[in-house]
Order: C-alpha cells, then structure tokens, then sequence
C-alpha cells in the first residue's frame, strides 16, 4: 500500500482518478467549458498552454479531427476525436455562443471572454481534483502525464506514444513504457529450465 507522501508526489493520474475528475469537472456553473477542457487535455495530452490557445479553426467536428499545435518544439499534428469529444464541443461551442466576445477564435474562453490564462487553467483542475476528492494536488500537466501512462497500459508502442504528444526526443516517451506493469505480464508463463 503506498503512503500519502507516495501518492502525493505521483506526476499522474489512475484511470479511476480521471473518471472522478471528469466526473467534477462535469457540474457547477462552467461544466460544459470545464469537462470539454478536461477531456481534450487528457485524451490529447495537451500542455496548459496548448490547451488555451486551441482555436475553433483547429476543430473539424464533421471530419472529427483536431489539430494539436504543440510547443517546446514538438511535433504538430492532426489527432482524431472519440465522439464523447464531440458532443462535448458541441456543447461547449452552444455554451460558448452567451459569452463576451463569442467571436472571439479561441474555444476557451473566461467569464471575461479573453482566452482562459494559463493560471485559471490551473485553478479549475486544482478545484475539480478537490472536489472529485483525490488525494493528490492536482495540476495541469498531470493531464498530459495521464495520456501517456494510460496509452503505455493500453500497449501502445513507445514511438507511437511520441507522435502522438508530440516529443521530439524519443527519451521524454520511454519513461510512460517503462512503468508499466502490464510489459511484464506473461514473462514467467512459459517453461524456463530449472524452474
């Protein structure tokens, strides 16, 4: 069992702790524009900062495509929408079209109608964590960590993992594989001599 000090340094999140967050993430006043965010940070692994700056012309929800414009040098690509990704941009977008400068390009907004700070980010997902009650002090880039662990569970090979969020450097993806358990399922099945 792993002590409090343990979890609270883990850098990512259990598929179990992203239901819980999403799952707070989908009520209070701003739940469609919290839970769409949430979701397209964990699914793409966006950076606090991509996420903000997503802009509706990156959205194609008849192809059902986004465009990641990724940063820190990193590969920029185009990345497939699950359909819960869609009905949520659609309801953020309905959500949206109330707000301040609704003309506005960027899909995040604040109550303002500037692009959501890197800061208010912050702070949504800190709530949303406290009140899905995780034991963890829940950041942004958790998100990010969490897309790469959960595509390593789900046997995802390492270079595709490294398309997908965009890392140059092949040595920023290895460490998601190498903490998965699931790689050494199966190791002791087969007969070994002198076992």
């Amino acid at each position: 069992m792993k002590s409090n000090t343990e979890i609270k340094k883990r850098n990512f999140l259990t598929q179990n702790e992203i239901e819980l967050l999403l799952g707070a993430a989908n009520s209070g006043p701003y739940a469609a524009r919290n839970y769409c965010l949430t979701l397209l940070c964990f699914i793409h692994g966006f950076r606090a900062s991509e996420i903000c700056r997503l802009r509706i012309s990156d959205i194609d929800l008849r192809a059902k495509c986004i465009y990641i414009h990724r940063l820190k040098k990193g590969f920029s690509t185009t990345h497939p929408l699950l359909p819960k990704e869609v009905r949520a941009l659609n309801a953020r977008l309905s959500e949206r079209a109330a707000y301040p400068d609704a003309d506005s390009e960027w899909i995040f907004l604040s109550r303002k109608g500037n692009p959501l700070s890197r800061q208010q980010f912050y702070q949504i997902i800190s709530s949303c964590g406290d009140s899905a009650g995780l034991p963890l002090e829940i950041h942004p880039h958790m998100l990010r960590h969490s897309c790469g662990f959960a595509l390593a569970n789900m046997g995802i090979d390492t270079r595709l993992i490294q398309d997908y969020l965009g890392h140059r450097n092949i040595r920023h993806t290895v460490w998601y594989t190498a903490s998965n358990a699931g790689r050494f399922y199966g190791i002791w099945d087969s007969p070994r001599p002198g076992l």
